[in-house]
């Protein structure tokens, strides 16, 4: 993964939570994976910054008035230097903008859309704040990956919208996959997954985030402990061991050890 400092154009770079719940997601996140919940910013309408070794980690927002419930899920933001380049291609190629573009003080401007293939994803121009300041290491993101049932869509729209470098890794009906590439160096730092065969009707596309932990079988047992609910795993594949959980507001994420 690229240094923490400084992310590449279209990659993931930050995370937050809408949650319905925000003393609760405070409480279950920070047992979890060891985080510190800082306190709401009024500046920022309530939102708050999750803390690991006390620099920022994820973000967290609760309700934003009666017309803006929170979903309950994760939303993933990837990098632009063009961010009103970025919301000009993305209505063009049919994409629903829900958050126009917004400056945030001095740290970076943002803006929330949903793609052509109905997943929602967030777009993020840093100013003086670029984003994640750890990536795997626990309690860190591990990675990033789209399930989408237009698979060819989505690679386009990502492509021309967030400039986008892509191997495919699999195209077959069973396994059909894609990764977005460091445009330097090629490593890998997302997935696109052909997920047309298995995501159950009235389940949209959507972003998942996978979060590093040291145990991926100690953590879902804590999950529940906490008030979350195990949906699938822990399996064994080729890229460590997995999971995937909810809290207890029903905001899915998955967990990941790296293989040795």
């Amino acid at each position: 993964m690229p240094g923490t400092d400084h992310f590449s154009v279209g990659a993931p770079c930050w995370a937050d939570l809408w949650t319905s719940d925000v003393d609760g997601s405070r409480a279950f996140y920070s047992a979890l994976f060891g985080w510190q919940a800082e306190e709401p910013s009024e500046e920022f309408g309530g939102y708050f910054m999750f803390t690991r070794g006390g620099a920022p980690i994820a973000g967290g927002m609760g309700d934003m008035g009666p017309d803006l419930t929170a979903d309950d899920a994760w939303k993933i933001y990837l990098t632009t230097d063009d961010i009103a380049g970025v919301a000009s291609r993305s209505e063009a190629l049919g994409a629903e903008v829900r958050s126009p573009v917004v400056p945030v003080a001095d740290l970076g401007g943002n803006m929330v859309l949903t793609d052509p293939t109905g997943a929602t994803v967030g777009a993020w121009q840093p100013g003086t704040f670029p984003g994640f300041t750890a990536l795997n290491e626990p309690g860190a993101p591990s990675w990033f990956e789209l399930f989408t049932r237009d698979f060819t869509g989505a690679l386009e729209f990502y492509r021309t919208v967030f400039h986008w470098k892509t191997q495919i890794e699999g195209d077959t009906d069973e396994f059909r996959y894609a990764t977005l590439c460091h445009p330097e160096t090629d490593e890998p730092l997302a997935g696109v997954m052909d997920a047309s065969s298995f995501l159950p009707d009235g389940v949209p596309a959507h972003w998942s985030i996978y979060w590093d932990v040291a145990d991926v079988d100690a953590a879902v047992a804590t999950v529940v402990e906490l008030g979350g609910a195990h949906v699938d795993g822990p399996k064994h594949t080729p890229y460590g061991r997995m999971a995937t959980v909810t809290d207890p507001s029903g905001a899915q994420f998955k967990l990941r050890t790296p293989p040795v």
